[in-house]
């Protein structure tokens, strides 16, 4: 299990489903292979952990033979991530590898053309078919923009913060749950999906080597899926100060006393951040049930005192709240 837990809600696991859907085949054999819950399918609000959606995106890319899922006009074989990442070994600057990166990417495939754009202090990482009349399901812009702003990132020594990401689509549904996956001001309706950053990280120094390299691979599925929670933001403070008082949960007091400032001012500042200290503390509860029912047969009773509630009856109805869906729909298919 990923940790600390992370959970991704099911519309993305819809959408990586996409395909299979279209084709007519079933998604039994796959949700199985990620210990994925078939009935979490019709809850909108159900999630699935981060680990679970690691192990569904790798199925389907080993068992296709294609990394792209199915989505582009010509598979792109396994290997072709790796493929594409050792092009930027060797590189002395960001925007070195990332010019090798255009490169080898247009070799491997005929669907999609990378460019490199500026605008003012900014520069960005552009994406946009090569046919402009083709049409590419919502999915494969997210999988792409993630794949490659996560390598940069791992490039650029860990971390490339984005300034805004471009959506070549109208906003979807699902929009609200982008803020996860695409920490940074989002935009739909682009002429062409990028991810924007300040230009002097395109001076950055590479210091990646084959070594480095082979351990990136080896957890390039987690890595694409979830970012690393922005260290210095408040909401992650706030949650990696839940997560060390395990088991404890500090009250909203104590949570500000240990981050140096007024409880008012936490509030304030969390506010601004569009969160609150409930919710941070809510999100974290949620995805640590989650684990929980995915990995073990804990009572109930016994993860309700956990997560802080007075009883089991309580911890079922915020779950339920929070996903939709009871807890019992969360155990692993072979727990029963």
């Amino acid at each position: 299990m990923l940790s600390p837990p992370s959970s991704i809600p099911i519309v993305f696991v819809h959408s990586m489903l996409a395909g299979l859907a279209a084709a007519k085949q079933p998604t039994q054999e796959w949700l199985a292979a990620a210990g994925i819950a078939p009935a979490l399918l019709d809850h909108p609000s159900a999630r699935v952990t981060a680990d679970q959606y690691a192990r569904l995106l790798q199925a389907l890319m080993e068992r296709s033979g294609d990394e792209a899922l199915g989505f582009l006009s010509r598979p792109l074989r396994p290997g072709t991530l790796a493929l594409l990442a050792r092009s930027t070994l060797g590189a002395g600057t960001l925007g070195v590898a990332l010019r090798r990166l255009v490169r080898a990417f247009g070799l491997v495939q005929d669907d999609l053309c990378m460019d490199l754009l500026h605008e003012g202090s900014l520069s960005a990482v552009a994406l946009r078919p090569a046919n402009p009349t083709a049409a590419y399901p919502v999915f494969l812009h997210e999988l792409m923009l993630r794949v490659f702003w996560r390598l940069l990132a791992w490039l650029a020594g860990g971390r490339l913060p984005v300034h805004r990401f471009d959506f070549a689509f109208p906003r979807p549904p699902h929009a609200s749950s982008y803020a996860q996956l695409f920490p940074g001001n989002v935009v739909f309706d682009q002429p062409c999906c990028a991810f924007w950053f300040d230009s002097r990280r395109l001076q950055t120094p590479v210091r990646r080597d084959e070594a480095a390299l082979r351990s990136f691979l080896a957890e390039a599925q987690t890595q694409i899926i979830i970012p690393r929670r922005g260290e210095g933001s408040l909401p992650a403070r706030v949650r990696a100060h839940l997560l060390r008082e395990q088991p404890h949960w500090p009250s909203l007091a104590s949570c500000a006393a240990a981050l140096n400032m007024a409880v008012s001012t936490l509030q304030r500042r969390l506010t601004e951040e569009h969160t609150s200290f409930r919710a941070v503390k809510d999100s974290l509860r949620r995805d640590m049930a989650i684990a929980r029912l995915n990995s073990s047969q804990v009572p109930l009773a016994v993860l309700a005192g956990e997560l802080g509630f007075s009883d089991s009856a309580a911890f079922q109805r915020a779950f339920k709240g929070w996903t939709g869906a009871p807890p019992g729909s969360y155990r692993h298919p072979e727990q029963g």
